[in-house]
């Protein structure tokens, strides 16, 4: 009996440090999508959040953005981005950050987000996902944009 109650006041102490630390909250969403787990990467945000992706039609309120992210976290995948380095700005009840992130097919991208302290935990109001293009080549995927809007 005493080591199932040492294992959930373990499992109480980790869970109420997560939900206090920003960084915990961001570390766990990348994980959530990582792992697939659809759930909890969702409880992450805010009832009214929006994310924006890196595609110029992107804006979605946290319900259009289940919807487009259902089937990707259906297999149990979703997608993966390595935090490379994160930096935070602000204190009391809201902070923003920005990330630099690597994933395998787009490269390095950039999060950047505002999260909100509510109801005792820290929730991600708005994010924001970029793509980031090197200066050396940013006209010609500035060409390649223009014709694809054309489209």
């Amino acid at each position: 009996m005493k080591k199932i109650l040492l294992i959930v006041l373990c499992l109480f102490s980790i869970n109420s440090w997560a939900q206090t630390s920003p960084d915990a909250l961001l570390d766990g969403l990348h994980q959530d999508a990582h792992e697939g787990n659809f759930q909890t990467y969702f409880e992450r945000y805010t009832l009214d959040a929006v994310f924006l992706g890196t595609d110029k039609t992107e804006r979605w309120s946290i319900e259009e953005f289940k919807a487009y992210a259902e089937p990707a976290f259906a297999d149990g995948h979703g997608w993966t981005y390595e935090v490379i380095e994160r930096n935070w700005e602000g204190d009391g009840q809201t902070r923003w950050f920005d990330e630099i992130l690597f994933n395998e097919k787009l490269g390095h991208c950039r999060g950047t987000g505002v999260v909100e302290w509510v109801e005792g935990e820290w929730k991600i109001a708005h994010y924001a996902l970029t793509m980031l293009v090197p200066n050396a080549i940013a006209a010609e995927v500035g060409s390649q944009t223009i014709e694809a809007d054309k489209l």
